[in-house]
């Protein structure tokens, strides 16, 4: 690239940078300091010595060491951090390690993973080790080092501009020295992603051009392919999604999260059964690997986050037992972050959804002693749910005091995919709605549920927008109990948008128009319910209740 186009292009992410905002203002994403404790993965399995694999990507970078082996485990561990394997990754770098103890790379890649682990504390140690030797590597390197220092720095104040800002400059000098590097690229790509702990999952816009850059001077570069599914992911353009997924897949066959990644944007175009296909390989993969490494699953992240969108397919297509009984798998997996403990708020939300009150107040219950204010403002806020649907509106009330309680504890700013306050949020304000609703607050209620719903379908990420789906129909359900058919019509309404494939979707909105009298469109509605879910369990619910909802108006006849 020449000097002269470096330029231009420089300037011209300069604009969209500014066009993405400051670090309080990025998109959220349930996929990205912080008041939990570090992800707890034992030391012994990050540097378990492990063998050279195939089918995990095709990264690569040359680093200073004059052993082959050691450069090919520096390979493995960069295209395992670029997929957010954590443990391999480390593996991987220490192999290296074991190779090249001067192997400076390796140990600045042990700093990221550390980074991915939420482990502040051995990020900042593994990057000084990797220092060290910084005399003895070439220049490239040395920027190398010198971009991952004001990361580090930025990283332990996530809400100073002037530290982002020094961060991104410097990633910005390295690639007028190097134009030609694809790594480079990549990490100013994931430096737009609102903060200096972006890692490829909270893009946007802005980052779009950064990849497709790397893509230029790398023809099918997998991490690139991987980067581009959730930064189109985030602006909805799902079909440019899709197309990238299906190569991400291709190109790091034996990665669970490639296949994942793919399942995503097959589930948000309606392709279901394609979908569950590729979280189901993501799963066996999964299982095999943990059985031939006598590893625990739940010191992987990534395992029952794959169970959770496989279930809620099987939820969307009414084979509510298959997906009951994998929501339940994921849920008895141990929590090792705040990611994953957040989202056992998964089990008592399809209880709640299903209309099993009780047993979501017990599930809810459990998640209000977790080590992470995340995990125990979401269990308060879906037990206050359960109450209320149990008429235990007095005992709804002390839950949200205790969730909005919690929330407070809840950082603004994170890292990584540690979810935020602005993630957690809408679901105390779910509770506080229908509070108001119950207690003669109507009106109000009824304009903070339209902004939750706002809210949960704004935000990005795959499992936020299946979440949004079934709590949106949980409101429907609720304002037709309580008698607001203006509430039931919008929120129907906003479920068909969401979610036209889904036969959940057809039916609120069946529902609301026999309401109206119109007769036509309730059946229309019906019939598409019925073909949403034509592969759903038999004893479905809602299914049965079809053929009686119709006799009662005669609309069969």
């Amino acid at each position: 690239m020449r000097r002269g186009e470096l330029a231009g292009m420089m300037a011209f992410m300069l604009l969209l940078g500014m066009l993405a905002g400051s670090p309080r203002a990025a998109e959220e994403d349930p996929h990205a300091g912080c008041a939990a404790p570090p992800s707890y993965v034992p030391e012994e399995l990050l540097e378990r010595q492990v063998t050279l694999r195939d089918g995990v990507g095709n990264s690569r970078e040359t680093v200073t060491t004059s052993d082959p082996q050691a450069q090919a485990f520096y390979n493995q561990g960069l295209n395992y951090l670029e997929s957010y394997v954590w443990i391999e990754a480390s593996r991987s770098f220490h192999q290296a390690l074991r190779l090249d103890p001067k192997l400076a790379m390796a140990y600045l890649g042990l700093s990221r993973v550390a980074s991915g682990l939420d482990n502040a504390e051995a990020a900042q140690s593994w990057f000084n080790k990797g220092k060290a030797l910084a005399d003895g590597i070439s220049a490239r390197e040395r920027r190398r080092f010198e971009i991952r220092g004001k990361q580090l720095e930025a990283m332990q104040d996530l809400e100073s501009d002037a530290k982002y800002q020094a961060y991104k400059k410097s990633i910005d000098e390295a690639l007028a020295a190097d134009p030609d590097d694809p790594e480079l690229w990549i990490l100013r790509g994931n430096a737009d992603e609102g903060n200096a702990s972006g890692r490829g999952q909270r893009g946007g816009a802005p980052t779009v051009a950064f990849y497709e850059r790397a893509l230029r001077l790398v023809p099918d570069h997998a991490t690139a392919h991987h980067y581009l599914v959730h930064s189109f992911e985030t602006i909805g353009r799902m079909e440019e999604a899709l197309q990238h997924g299906e190569a991400y897949a291709k190109l790091a066959p034996a990665i669970p999260h490639a296949a994942h990644m793919w399942g995503h944007d097959l589930r948000r175009v309606g392709r279901v059964d394609e979908a569950i296909a590729q979280f189901q390989k993501a799963d066996a993969l999964e299982d095999a690997y943990y059985k031939a490494e006598k590893i625990d699953p739940a010191f992987d992240w990534h395992h029952g986050h794959n169970l959770d969108l496989l279930a809620s397919c099987f939820e969307h297509k009414g084979q509510m037992k298959t997906a009951e009984k994998t929501f339940r798998e994921s849920a008895e997996l141990g929590s090792v972050g705040a990611y994953p403990a957040f989202n056992k708020r998964e089990m008592p939300g399809f209880l709640i959804h299903r209309g099993r009150y009780a047993e979501a107040l017990e599930a809810a219950g459990k998640m209000t002693s977790s080590d992470y204010p995340q995990s125990r403002t979401a269990g308060h806020a879906l037990a206050g749910e359960a109450l209320i649907d149990l008429g235990k509106i007095k005992e709804a009330e002390s839950e949200l005091q205790a969730a909005q309680k919690e929330l407070a504890n809840v950082p603004v700013v994170t890292p990584g995919i540690v979810p935020r306050r602005s993630t957690v949020e809408p679901l105390v304000e779910a509770l506080r709605g229908e509070i108001l609703m119950r207690t003669g607050k109507q009106s109000e209620g009824r304009n903070v549920l339209k902004e939750v719903q706002r809210k949960l379908r704004a935000m990005p990420g795959p499992d936020a927008w299946s979440q949004a789906l079934f709590r949106l129909e949980v409101m429907a359900r609720r304002a037709r109990d309580a008698g607001d058919w203006k509430l039931a019509e919008y929120t129907a309404e906003q479920m068909l948008d969401h979610d036209a494939a889904y036969g959940g979707s057809h039916l609120a909105m069946a529902l609301v128009l026999q309401k109206k009298g119109d007769a036509a469109g309730a059946t229309r509605e019906f019939q598409a319910a019925m073909s949403g879910w034509r592969d759903a369990d038999p004893d479905l619910a809602e299914l049965k209740r079809i053929p009686k909802k119709v006799a009662e108006t005669g609309l069969g006849r």
